[in-house]
């Protein structure tokens, strides 16, 4: 049964929903790496005509998350180690420079935000290491988004948290294959956390730029020895 049933005018909202929908598959492996991406099948699971599916593809490619291929359609983007090492390089650098001019930007709302995005961050990091099933790791999923979004949203450019967004989503397939596979240290993340906030709070900018590439490379460099299952 599809997710999003057809209607007789399809329009903006139906590819936001369609790309949604396929966003969030990938990144928790329901739509694995290369996998071939075939209209009739996605058309059957998120709904939507033709159109709509090709422009969420679209969008997808647009974002790293899928990859046409000449007279073969769409398939999911690989998730390789090299994929991994360069995605974090890059998320350090955006990810840095967005800090950075948070930084000098931002005021006590900005700080604000960044307090409650790390609260909800750490109660929900409570609740997937406790019972990591769907429910807490969509939830954690979302507050780690909203937590590193928070951090980029004071930088004065739209430009640099659209790729702060792009890249982070990029990133989450492997973040949450480490979910799966047990491989989180959640007492090391709360340290990294708290020592990310604390340098905000201080603004420290070249601590809280060293406290956030711990937290981007955290679980993940060290670790990783092949491509996402």
């Amino acid at each position: 049964m599809a997710l999003f049933s057809r209607t007789p005018d399809e329009d903006d909202t139906i590819v936001s929903l369609v790309a949604s929908g396929l966003r969030r598959d990938i990144s928790f492996g329901v739509l694995p790496p290369d996998a071939r991406l075939k209209l009739t099948d996605l058309r059957s699971r998120y709904g939507g005509s033709n159109h709509s599916i090709r422009e969420a593809l679209r969008i997808l490619s647009t974002e790293g998350l899928v990859e046409a291929e000449a007279q073969r359609g769409f398939r999911v983007a690989s998730a390789t180690e090299a994929d991994l090492a360069d995605i974090l390089r890059l998320r350090v650098e955006i990810e840095g420079t967005a800090l950075d001019w948070s930084l000098a930007h931002g005021d006590v709302t900005w700080e604000g935000s960044v307090i409650a995005a790390h609260h909800a961050l750490g109660r929900a990091e409570e609740a997937v290491a406790a019972a990591p099933d769907d429910l807490t790791a969509l939830e954690w999923d979302e507050a780690l988004r909203t937590f590193h979004a928070a951090l980029a949203a004071a930088s004065g450019s739209p430009r640099i948290i659209a790729l702060q967004k792009q890249f982070y989503d990029q990133s989450r397939r492997f973040t949450l294959a480490a979910l799966r596979e047990a491989r989180l240290d959640f007492a090391a993340r709360k340290a990294r956390q708290a020592a990310l906030l604390q340098s905000v709070l201080d603004r420290d900018a070249p601590a809280a730029r060293a406290a956030l590439t711990d937290n981007i490379l955290g679980d993940l460099a060290p670790h990783r020895t092949g491509p996402v299952p």
